[in-house]
């Protein structure tokens, strides 16, 4: 038999993040004599003190720091296993990207995927900017269309579907709307966008969270910006889109959490991989 439920758990390290009674009965919604008295269960029961108790203030014995420490990372377990258990017996998938982020791969996928015969219905979901690995990494997604080297694959699995080169987006009437092609250090001295979300992706510009608003701006002669060549398919004609030559390509993947075995996301990646395969679009193009 446990020691402790996990009901204790989330009591015990509410009472240890606010260091309040009052303030963690609030949090967690229950009266604060019975908050104080489940505590009181769990140090008898475990026969050590978890927190020091004085009329000013609450603070955590050694004993109490360790139970902080394991106890949240039992607790992320139940949960993940639980979710878990719950995508285990689902049947359908759940695919973000964000919009007009799959350079236009995402149908033959879907097609391709329908002919598996264990095929799960697909939930497309549309993400911001920067939240597709967050998708991925707490379970509100299966896989998601992903774009290296700007988005963090760190703990995901992935496959390269596609990779491109990009283009500089300047405003029509700028020093450098005439060229065929651009250097990076041609773009020395412009104004970049702050992308919101993105870290390490900055510029001095305004911020910014999609290509709509990048346009927009670009168009008002407000800044440049450089992105896949995919994402500018429909630029307007007061900007004009040139390609940089010494940018390193972006790729767009498909990704996974890497700790994740089941079959409908395997079977949903090799899908992906066939689509595009030269040899199937050769056959079906």
């Amino acid at each position: 038999m446990a020691e402790l439920e996990t009901r204790e758990l989330e009591y015990f390290l509410a009472v240890a993040a606010e260091l309040h009674f009052g303030r963690a009965a609030a949090r967690l919604s229950i009266a604060q004599p019975a908050l104080s008295k489940a505590i009181q269960r769990i140090e008898a029961r475990l026969g050590v003190p978890l927190f020091v108790r004085s009329s000013r203030q609450v603070s955590l014995t050694p004993a109490g720091e360790a139970l902080q420490e394991h106890g949240r990372h039992a607790l992320n377990a139940v949960s993940a296993a639980a979710r878990n258990a719950r995508r285990a017996g689902e049947r359908h998938l759940r695919v973000v990207l964000k919009p007009g982020g799959d350079a236009g791969l995402l149908s033959g996928i879907l097609a391709e995927y329908a002919h598996d015969p264990g095929a799960h219905q697909v939930e497309i979901l549309f993400s911001g900017p920067a939240d597709r690995t967050d998708y991925l990494r707490d379970g509100r997604a299966d896989v998601g269309l992903l774009f290296a080297p700007f988005d963090d694959l760190d703990g995901l699995a992935h496959e390269t579907l596609h990779a491109e080169d990009r283009v500089a987006i300047v405003p029509a009437r700028h020093r450098l709307a005439r060229r065929k092609t651009v250097r990076l250090s041609d773009l020395e001295g412009e104004t970049l966008p702050s992308w919101k979300g993105v870290p390490g992706i900055e510029g001095a510009g305004p911020e910014i969270a999609d290509v709509v608003q990048l346009l927009q701006l670009v168009s008002l002669g407000r800044m440049v910006g450089v992105l896949p060549r995919s994402l500018v398919t429909s630029a307007p004609p007061s900007v004009r889109c040139l390609p940089v030559a010494d940018a390193p390509p972006s790729r767009l993947v498909l990704a996974w959490n890497e700790l994740d075995r089941r079959p409908q996301v395997a079977s949903f990646v090799a899908a992906a991989v066939r689509s595009v395969s030269p040899a199937f679009r050769e056959e079906h193009g």
